[in-house]
């Protein structure tokens, strides 16, 4: 996503602005958690702020989309995201090489670092979380935080137990 930026350094115009629409390729997506990323807006514009510096400040906002923690089944996770800085501190943070902004700017790796920043650790379906889908099988069974954790220990004592009853 490259803007011009000749018109703004030559101070023709104040500002340049941002209203675009854009979907992230698979291969954009390779090596995340993200299944889907379309239609991702991204509104606001790029400026001369007073001390001749480029900024940007943006609103990026949709859908990702991520596998359900339980079932692994696709996941609708809306997001919003406040975007504003100079460029080259906005550059500087995504360990991007600063580059010399002379004609063009692309902002795209800093809004595809900041979308990275806003994937949850884990989702859950509203299906999983109503439903009656088998938490426990044969040796192992799903627990949540809220349930009381037992001793690692506590298996070896019901052993020992067991055979001083033998």
């Amino acid at each position: 996503m490259v803007f011009d930026i000749i018109r703004l350094n030559n101070n023709i115009e104040k500002s340049i602005p941002i209203n675009e629409v854009y979907s992230f390729s698979k291969s954009e997506l390779s090596g995340t958690d993200l299944q889907k990323l379309d239609n991702v807006k991204i509104v606001g514009e790029l400026f001369k702020n007073s001390l001749g510096n480029i900024e940007l400040d943006i609103d990026v906002s949709g859908v990702m989309v991520l596998p359900c923690a339980i079932t692994l089944k696709p996941v609708d996770y809306p997001f919003n995201i406040k975007i504003s800085g100079e460029i080259d501190e906005l550059y500087s943070e995504i360990d991007e090489n600063n580059k010399n902004f002379k004609n063009s700017i692309d902002i795209l790796p800093i809004i595809w670092e900041n979308i990275l920043l806003e994937i949850p650790i884990r989702v859950v379906s509203d299906e999983a979380r109503n439903s009656d889908i088998n938490m426990s099988g044969d040796g192992w069974k799903f627990t949540t935080n809220q349930e009381e954790k037992l001793s690692p220990l506590s298996e070896l004592m019901d052993l020992i137990d067991d055979s001083e009853v033998k």
